[in-house]
């Protein structure tokens, strides 16, 4: 059994797609939802905290197109990405003349998102130095440009985002007190993926979906071993982690079956707590197992259970043996590498079946 996504083809459109994060019904996203709403229609600060991955820029974007100003630009810059001696100019543009080699006078992205919003990504890792100045911005909405001594002024919504504990900073004097308390005004903490693992379904659907449209595949079933092994993962890198094995996936899927390659089901066993790993070979069991039935337990050939696991046909035989499944069609083990090697009699014959 597997669950359909026969709601989802190649139809489908990128834009339909792109909120991944906002994909599915817990009641761990549902509160983060529900408090992006309510800040969205006020003009207020928003701090948003949560581990890599978690969908903090896809929230900024939802209290944005959600407030009373949707029509206005949405700007965002990754302080992070930036280096330091630099950021003041892309924050606050720069008069010519300023610098060597500045011959124009650049915008700077406060002016840029001018009666619209300004997502500031990593704002922990913005330096002190500038710390007092994006401090003004947040009091006062004025600034000036890097060189210049005219005042501008500005309409800018901020919204700020980080994977690090701010408070944890300014105990370290690593960031100023006064900017921490302007940027708390409205937090809003992102959940980390194995918090919400109800709905890892409707995200695998999702990016199904989306990769089959851009890759022109169609999928009608994602067998259920294929989730359990997904639900098993801890997700140290959040969404983003998962969105990059549901696309592996389906670029080695053949379909119209998803099929994890197996290369992702080791990374993912690899990088899990070794108390789950009793229960993430079972998973990897279950999964080849399920193919195996699907092909009438053919091994090898261009229809062979080896070749829709995307594995040559000597791994396969050896991961079969090492998870207790013998080519005579029974579990011999429910541990991994508790089955002796005379009990899997692998004739040339069984395994070009």
């Amino acid at each position: 059994m597997g669950t359909s996504i026969s709601a989802f083809r190649p139809s489908t459109t990128r834009s339909e797609l792109s909120d991944s994060s906002l994909v599915g019904s817990s009641p761990a996203l549902s509160r983060v939802v529900s408090s992006a709403r309510l800040v969205a229609q006020t003009d207020s600060t928003v701090l948003l905290q949560g581990e890599t991955g978690t969908g903090k820029e896809v929230i900024a974007k939802l209290v944005h197109q959600e407030s009373r100003r949707p029509y206005g630009p949405f700007v965002k810059l990754n302080c992070a990405a930036v280096p330091a001696g630099l950021l003041e100019t892309e924050l606050f543009g720069h008069a010519r003349g300023a610098f060597t080699g500045a011959h124009t006078e650049t915008t700077g992205r406060f002016l840029a998102a001018n009666k619209g919003t300004l997502f500031l990504d990593e704002i922990g890792d913005l330096p002190l130095e500038l710390q007092p100045k994006l401090l003004r911005v947040l009091q006062d909405q004025e600034f000036e440009r890097v060189g210049s001594s005219s005042t501008l002024r500005v309409d800018v919504r901020i919204i700020a985002a980080t994977n690090q504990n701010l408070g944890e900073l300014v105990k370290q004097h690593r960031y100023r007190l006064d900017l921490f308390y302007r940027l708390n005004v409205f937090p809003i903490t992102l959940p980390p993926l194995r918090d919400r693992l109800e709905d890892i379904p409707s995200l695998v659907r999702h990016f199904v979906a989306r990769f089959a449209a851009q890759m022109d595949k169609e999928f009608d079933c994602i067998p259920d071993s294929v989730l359990e092994i997904l639900r098993q993962h801890y997700w140290p890198g959040n969404i983003r982690e998962l969105q990059n094995v549901i696309e592996r996936a389906v670029i080695l899927s053949p379909g119209p079956v998803l099929r994890l390659p197996f290369d992702a089901i080791q990374d993912l066993a690899s990088a899990h707590h070794v108390s789950t790993m009793i229960s993430l070979a079972d998973a990897q069991r279950d999964h080849i197992l399920q193919v195996l039935r699907e092909v009438n337990w053919v091994i090898a050939g261009p229809r062979g259970a080896a070749q829709r696991l995307g594995l040559p046909r000597t791994t396969l035989v050896y991961k079969m043996r090492r998870l207790g499944i013998s080519s005579r069609r029974r579990v011999t083990s429910k541990v991994p590498g508790a089955v002796s090697g005379d009990q899997l009699p692998f004739s040339q014959s069984n395994q070009m079946v």
